[in-house]
C-alpha cells in the first residue's frame, strides 16, 4: 500500500473529526482506514492520533504532519488537475466555505446550478458564518460577503452588496419615519446577532464619517430570515443585506430608510489562498460564479 493512499486515509479521517464519520463520507470501512492510519504511524514511527472509545484528538505531531499532508496532497491534486485540463477533463472535489445567508438566500441557486452543470465536480459545501482559515482548515475556496481586508487571499468581486435599514409600513405609521441614525436607539430594532455590528449599527455622518448608533429591541437572533421574519411582523427596524430584503421591499411589505446614510463598498467575494497553481477545477467554479452574477445582475 503506497504512502499517499494512507495519507490520504488520514486526512479523510481528521477531517470528518472520526473513523466512522470519515468511512461513511468516502465509502470506505472503518477497519480499513483504521488499518491505513495504523500503517502511516508505523512507517512514520510517530502516534498521529489519540483514540479511545469516546475521543478523538490530534497528537502534536499529528497536527504537524496534517498541515504538511494537506499540502503536499493538494499540489498533487493540482497537477492532475492542470493534466486533465489540458485535456479537456476537469473533475475532483472543491471544499467551499460559505456564509448560510449565502445559501438560504437566492443568489445560493448559483451553487447548485454549478453542480447540474458539472457533475463530473463533487462541490463539498461547509455553511460556516465565521471567517474560516482557508489553508489551516483544508478549504479551496470561501465565500465572503462583506469589506475585504485580508491581502493575504485573492478575491474576485462576484457581486456588489451593501445593506439596508427597513422595517414594516405598519410600524414605521406607529413610530414616524427616522430622519437621522441617532433617533433609532429610541426606536424597537432587531439584532442580528450573526451580524459583524450586533447592536451597534454602523453610519455616515453629515462629513462622510463613521459613526455608530447603539439600538435595542424585543428581538435578538442569529440569522438574517429570521430578523426579516421580525420586522415583517411589525417588531422593530431591521437592518438586513440587500439580496434578503430585495423581495420583501419590492413588494411593499418593507420599507426602507435613512439610504444616503448607509455604509457602502461592500461585495460577495470568492476568495482562495495564493498559490502557484490555481487548480483548474476552482477556477472553473469561480469563472461560473462570476458569470452567473453577471447575467443575475443584468436581468
Amino acid at each position: 500500500m503506497d504512502t499517499l493512499t494512507r495519507m490520504r486515509a488520514f486526512i479523510d479521517v481528521v477531517e470528518a473529526e472520526g473513523f466512522s464519520a470519515a468511512a461513511r463520507r468516502i465509502g470506505r470501512s472503518k477497519a480499513l482506514l483504521s488499518k491505513y492510519v495504523r500503517e502511516l504511524e508505523d512507517e512514520l514511527g510517530a502516534l498521529l492520533l489519540n483514540r479511545t472509545t469516546r475521543q478523538f484528538s490530534l497528537t502534536e505531531a499529528g497536527h504537524t504532519y496534517y498541515r504538511r499532508a494537506s499540502e503536499i496532497l493538494r499540489e498533487i491534486d493540482t497537477l492532475a488537475d492542470a493534466v486533465r485540463e489540458s485535456s479537456g477533463d476537469v473533475r475532483g472535489r472543491i471544499k467551499l466555505s460559505a456564509p448560510r445567508t449565502f445559501a438560504d438566500a437566492p443568489i445560493g441557486q448559483s451553487l447548485i446550478d454549478f453542480a447540474k452543470e458539472y457533475p463530473d465536480i463533487v462541490l463539498e459545501i461547509d455553511l460556516d458564518d465565521r471567517f474560516v482559515d482557508l489553508v489551516e482548515e483544508g478549504f479551496d475556496l470561501a465565500i465572503r460577503i462583506s469589506r475585504l481586508e485580508n491581502s493575504s487571499l485573492i478575491a474576485r468581486r462576484l457581486s456588489p452588496f451593501s445593506v439596508v435599514v427597513c422595517a414594516s409600513p405598519e410600524l414605521i405609521e406607529k413610530h414616524g419615519l427616522p430622519e437621522r441614525p441617532q433617533q433609532l436607539a429610541a426606536l424597537p430594532c432587531i439584532i442580528d446577532t450573526n451580524g459583524r455590528w450586533l447592536s451597534n449599527w454602523p453610519f455616515k455622518g453629515d462629513s462622510g464619517e463613521t459613526f455608530s448608533v447603539s439600538v435595542a429591541g424585543p428581538i435578538e437572533v442569529n440569522s438574517p430570515l429570521a430578523s426579516r421574519a421580525a420586522a415583517l411582523a411589525g417588531l422593530g427596524f431591521a437592518i438586513l443585506p440587500d439580496f434578503i430584503a430585495a423581495p420583501e421591499v419590492e413588494a411593499g411589505r418593507l420599507v426602507t430608510v435613512l439610504h444616503d446614510r448607509v455604509l457602502t463598498g461592500g461585495g460577495i467575494f470568492a476568495v482562495y489562498p495564493h498559490r502557484r497553481y490555481l487548480p483548474a477545477k476552482v477556477r472553473v467554479f469561480v469563472d461560473f460564479l462570476v458569470q452567473w452574477f453577471k447575467t443575475r445582475d443584468q436581468m
